[in-house]
């Protein structure tokens, strides 16, 4: 490889809002790069899991080339491993010529058929997935992923606890680039440049006290994000400060929605909820807010609300098994990790900064700082070096 970028083609589901601002930065980096996608999906499919029905109001497919894959179900289903299924995968790949394959994990069969076919074809792969080391599997389990991971030429990490993953299941580390997971930071620093100065009138809109530490909640209400724990602890913490300091904010939809209501209004919980927010929305939410608090089981693989509270400067807390927390949230500096469904530890922290105004600022500063590395650019120049490192052209 010589004169020019590799060529490489990735391979994803679909459009996601998180992959839109890689693939760019990859053209500008200089690669030749092709994306194919085993789908489009309609505003119906797009919301599976949150609600009703949504296209994101960012551009996805803007910046780069891609073709989609012709698909061999008539109902496909962006919510199961064999919801899609691609024809032509091998005839596909071998038509574009790639140096590489670049592959956006292995969650859904459409990306093991597309490993399946470049190792036919004898085109080198490169994996970008996001298991993670924090959860604890059992012995076949864990000799699945060393025969699957054995496969791939390279990988790119998207963080500490990514890393470990691949290591403990044999991959050697010189094959391992760390490309930290982002998002796009130029979106998001220019919603905070616009919504920030709005931070009143924002708050006001949602009823939140003028005096309060508001406390925001982020995502899909799923039992996996534990948005129940998160109104627990905040109904804990408002007992145990003065009325009004404390207020929750809830952005996002899904199965626990009406549940999450309910047992606010049972209880009096301080707080309020916004429903789905989309791209171009969510920094009212970051600019009204003065922490994220990101409660998340195991299969949360990294939690990239996190990168977007940062961006905001609002420090985190986060449960012990939210992949990002060993690269994002470093104790009493830039957050706090706490023990896993342990509502009054979590508790304890909120009402820790709810009460020390000047401390929680700092900690946003320290925040924004900590993320700023983990860009586009920085994960376009990773998978640029996983892919020499699957050629043999290190």
């Amino acid at each position: 490889m010589t004169g020019r970028g590799p060529r490489i083609v990735a391979l994803a589901t679909h459009p996601i809002q998180y992959h839109a601002p890689w693939f760019r930065a990859l053209v500008t980096e200089g690669v030749d790069l092709h994306v194919l996608f085993a789908c489009l999906p309609d505003a119906a499919r797009q919301a599976k899991g949150f609600g009703g029905s949504f296209l994101w109001d960012v551009p996805l497919l803007d910046g780069y080339p891609w073709t989609v894959l012709s698909q061999a179900l008539k109902a496909p289903d962006l919510g199961r491993f064999a919801g899609l299924r691609s024809r032509q995968m091998g005839r596909t790949l071998a038509a574009l010529s790639p140096d590489v394959v670049l592959l956006t994990g292995w969650n859904a069969l459409p990306l093991l058929q597309g490993l399946r076919a470049a190792v036919q074809i004898g085109v080198p792969t490169v994996v970008r997935g996001e298991s993670n080391a924090l959860r604890p599997r059992s012995a076949w389990k864990s000799a699945g992923h060393r025969a699957l991971l054995s496969l791939y030429d390279a990988f790119v990490s998207i963080g500490t606890a990514n890393r470990d993953f691949y290591v403990k299941n044999g991959v050697r580390p010189e094959r391992i680039v760390d490309g930290g997971y982002f998002v796009d930071e130029e979106h998001f620093l220019g919603l905070r440049g616009r919504e920030a100065p709005c931070r009143s009138e924002h708050r006001r809109a949602w009823g939140i006290p003028e005096g309060a530490c508001c406390f925001l909640f982020v995502g899909k209400l799923e039992a996996k994000k534990r948005p129940m724990d998160f109104l627990a602890a905040l109904d804990t913490a408002a007992r145990r400060l003065p009325a009004g300091a404390v207020h929750g904010l809830v952005v996002g939809s899904g199965e626990l929605d009406d549940e999450m209501r309910t047992a606010a209004s049972a209880s009096a919980v301080p707080v309020s909820f916004t429903g789905f927010l989309n791209q171009t929305e969510i920094g009212r939410a970051y600019a009204a807010a003065d922490a994220l608090v990101l409660p998340s089981d195991w299969g949360e693989t990294w939690g990239l609300v996190v990168n977007e509270a940062m961006l905001f400067g609002l420090p985190v807390v986060v449960s012990d098994r939210v992949g990002c927390g060993p690269d994002l949230v470093s104790e009493a500096e830039t957050g706090f990790v706490v023990p896993f469904g342990e509502q009054g530890a979590l508790a304890g922290r909120l009402v820790e900064l709810a009460r020390d105004a000047s401390r929680r600022s700092e900690m946003g500063s320290r925040a924004f700082e900590r993320v700023r590395g983990y860009s586009p650019r920085r994960g376009a120049l990773a998978t640029v070096e996983a892919a020499r490192i699957a050629m043999g052209d290190r």
